[in-house]
């Protein structure tokens, strides 16, 4: 009895003494006599040995920790009872009392007895850092209890003999994220779980004999679950013997439904994001714990009338959105186990699409990058559409491209995808990403008939001069751009236009260079241009911009559409990078995609908006957008303007730097501290007139006049967060020559483009590639010579 406290299991061994006296009286008064002294020895021996078994055969009951020093124990004890709280979970009045008298102790040995006795009844697990670092964990006295959809906390007792400092880090073969799992792992995959290691707790472990923990952990499911779980303080502190995990089984308690009404600002049913984060600001449903629609890369899901989410009791604060045209809103939800409505009421502050001004995204995937690196996980176009919903963004291109093409390409339908439900639109086109002449520049191409070029079924036969690939895209009637124009045309500076020469040396509209001085057959045989649009938004507006501005200045008529590139360069949501653009009759993807080649839209970030533009009566994007002057002559610009700021300059825009994403924004326009954005005309590539304007998302008339000398484009932009297209105001009938350095920018841009792309040409296609090179270089000399403008 006299070794019970060092066993630190006071009552269990004196309840075994008990269990062994009784034993002994019994055998003592059967027939067979007293027992022989070795036989009571062996009893002895064999209750010894009990009280060195594992812990998970003993009810869980924790060894108590003697050698740890109570002054820094009972800071961290302090610590620990702070996190408790913060978590929304402190400890009971009576644990709190036993701890109070710890404090008030003189005693150490009763200090860390009362400690442990108060705290050991929360752990669920225990985990042993022996000398050599060496970690095993063992069950403990708490019940393991969870809750559908919710996170609950538990205390880990660490008896750290070794005294690491290192984190101590969980883990679960339950607890591995749902995204990128295959079918079969996804019923196993029910936990997730983490480490609470944020102030007032620290990262790692502080070296002491004894410190407690908190792990959380999470629940996907409802009913009796097992987790296999396992700690480790670095590589090769796993114990031998597998005795670093332990198996826990669950039992997980169902939470309550919470059903939606989702409310447009008429008050129709419709579809919004939701980002529902608890007292402790984590995210519901968990991101770990999401299949498609859900994505695990977004905080926010996206919910519809009449749906339901369940959530546990407690506090919730929920954001709530519908895309950029939507002013934000935060509700407060408190849950108390009892079935609740929840409505959400959404307002707008501007609506294009009322004045006839319809939304796409032409480049959004359904696999690779954020999504699942298994497409056929489910990211399917009923997935795809339930965000465009929720954003409400009108026109959603979904590009197949490299990974999991071969799986993709079976939604490929050359019309609207069927899931579409009007105004919206999804359907799937391709993006030359991954395969094909990719590396001399990736391209949109959409409005196809066929998705595949003719000698073969995949990938591997695509042509590898970007020229060669659009000359088989045009033929069909396609609409075709490169994607993310300013990879590759890195420039120094924020000057517009800049002189400096890119380096061509990535996959945005490098080859472009080349490609806008062809004219290729279309589906009648007619002449057309190769490129219709350049891609605006998703990369650094100055690298887009300039290749713009200079090719517009030789006289090329190459149009401009926004694309976010989700979840490739954008993951956060589709529709960051938007093309605005103008229909007199029926939404339908045909007419949109048309617009775009005709170029009556403007690019925006959604939060800012540049509709109607005329100059004098010439409509932006209606008869070739050209303006005619039979002599030099003053114009009149105007167009209807909407911009909308917060009042303060949000935290999380503060910390964003001028070269880092997002690139278009409008926080970017923001004119010092105040609400007020510049709109500026743009003739020729250069402001000649401005009028700042509040950003209050009120509709305002904007009226520029300016003086035309010679022929010239003419835009309107807010810098970096829309942009129009041009009209071309042409002067006694002559080309646009706007600029000689302009020309002589672009001859120096053939040149570096094909130092850089004649390597990744197939030998097949040499002889076209030169050729094509040769014509440019050719079209630029003439273009320069014709120039009488430096």
């Amino acid at each position: 009895a006299g070794q019970s406290p060092d066993l630190g299991m006071d009552r269990p061994y004196s309840l075994c003494i008990i269990v062994m006296d009784q034993v002994g009286f019994y055998f003592q008064n059967q027939k067979g006599g007293p027992m022989k002294s070795i036989q009571w020895l062996r009893i002895l021996c064999i209750a010894s040995i009990l009280l060195t078994i594992p812990l998970p055969l003993r009810g869980g009951i924790f060894p108590l920790v003697r050698d740890v020093e109570v002054q820094p124990l009972m800071v961290q004890v302090g610590r620990l009872r702070e996190a408790m709280e913060y978590l929304g979970v402190p400890l009971s009045e009576k644990t709190i009392a036993v701890l109070d008298k710890a404090a008030g102790e003189t005693d150490e040995a009763a200090v860390r007895k009362l400690v442990q006795e108060a705290l050991d009844p929360y752990c669920l697990l225990g985990v042993v850092i022996n000398p050599e670092s060496r970690v095993k964990v063992v069950r403990g006295p708490a019940d393991a209890k969870l809750v559908e959809n919710g996170w609950r906390q538990f205390l880990l007792k660490v008896h750290n003999q070794a005294g690491v400092r290192a984190r101590l880090e969980a883990a679960s073969p339950q607890a591995k994220r749902l995204a990128g799992s295959l079918a079969p792992e996804l019923r196993d995959r029910w936990l997730d779980m983490q480490m609470f290691e944020e102030r007032p707790l620290e990262q790692t472990l502080g070296s002491l004999e004894l410190e407690y923990r908190i792990v959380q952990l999470y629940s996907r499911d409802v009913g009796k679950r097992a987790a296999v779980i396992s700690f480790n303080v670095g590589q090769g502190s796993q114990d031998l013997g597998f005795r670093n995990d332990v198996t826990v089984t669950f039992d997980c308690l169902p939470s309550e439904a919470v059903m939606l009404e989702v409310l447009d600002e008429d008050g129709t049913p419709t579809t919004a994001g939701l980002e529902i984060r608890d007292a402790q600001g984590r995210v519901y449903p968990s991101q770990a714990k999401r299949l498609a629609p859900d994505f695990s890369f977004h905080p926010q899901v996206y919910r519809s009338d009449g749906d339901r989410i369940n959530l546990p009791a407690g506090q919730y604060t929920i954001d709530y959105s519908r895309g950029p045209e939507y002013l934000p809103g935060q509700v407060e939800l408190t849950l108390d186990g009892k079935p609740r409505t929840l409505t959400i009421q959404l307002e707008r502050w501007v609506d294009p699409a009322q004045r006839g001004w319809w939304s796409g995204d032409h480049h959004i995937h359904a696999a690779g990058c954020a999504h699942y690196s298994s497409p056929s996980e489910g990211v399917h176009a009923k997935d795809m559409m339930l965000h465009c919903l929720g954003e409400d963004l009108k026109v959603g291109c979904n590009l197949t491209w490299g990974p999991g093409f071969d799986y993709q390409k079976q939604f490929f339908t050359g019309k609207e995808d069927e899931i579409s439900q009007y105004p919206y639109l999804l359907r799937y086109d391709v993006e030359v990403s991954g395969f094909g002449s990719h590396r001399s520049g990736h391209l949109c191409l959409l409005r196809l008939k066929d998705q595949i070029p003719p000698g073969g079924e995949s990938t591997d036969h695509w042509p590898t001069l970007c020229l060669n690939t659009l000359r088989w895209a045009k033929k069909q009637g396609a609409v075709c751009g490169p994607a993310h124009s300013g990879w590759g045309l890195k420039v120094p500076g924020d000057e517009l236009p800049n002189y400096h020469i890119p380096p061509y040396d990535s996959i945005g509209a490098n080859e472009y260079i080349v490609d806008v001085t062809h004219n290729v057959p279309g589906p009648d045989g007619e002449l057309v241009p190769a490129v219709d649009f350049m891609s605006l938004v998703d990369t650094p507006p100055i690298w887009e911009l300039n290749m713009w501005y200079h090719t517009l200045n030789c006289g090329f008529r190459t149009r401009v559409s926004g694309e976010t590139d989700f979840p490739c360069i954008y993951g956060e949501r589709v529709g960051l990078g938007r093309s605005y653009v103008k229909l007199d009759g029926r939404l339908d993807y045909d007419s949109w995609c048309e617009s775009v080649r005709d170029g009556r839209c403007y690019v925006s970030d959604g939060r800012s908006h540049l509709m109607d533009m005329m100059v004098n009566d010439q409509e932006l994007g209606v008869a070739g957008s050209e303006f005619h002057l039979p002599a030099p002559g003053t114009v009149r610009v105007t167009a209807a303007v909407a911009a909308y700021l917060s009042s303060k300059i949000p935290e999380s825009f503060e910390s964003v730097s001028r070269e880092g994403a997002p690139y278009w924004h409008i926080e970017r326009a923001r004119i010092g501290d105040s609400r007020e954005v510049k709109v500026e005309l743009v003739v020729n590539g250069y402001p000649v007139a401005e009028q700042n304007i509040v950003a209050d998302g009120s509709m305002r008339d904007i009226v520029f006049e300016t003086n035309i000398d010679r022929s010239s484009w003419v835009t309107m932009r807010i810098f970096p967060s829309s942009h129009t297209n041009p009209i071309f105001v042409l002067v006694d009938g002559k080309p646009i020559r706007a600029s000689r350095r302009s020309a002589e920018w672009c001859q120096k841009g053939v040149e570096q483009c094909w130092s850089q792309k004649k390597s990744v040409i197939d030998e097949d296609e040499m002889a076209d590639a030169v050729s094509a090179y040769d014509h440019a270089r050719k079209v630029y000399a003439k273009i320069l010579a014709e120039c009488e403008v430096e």
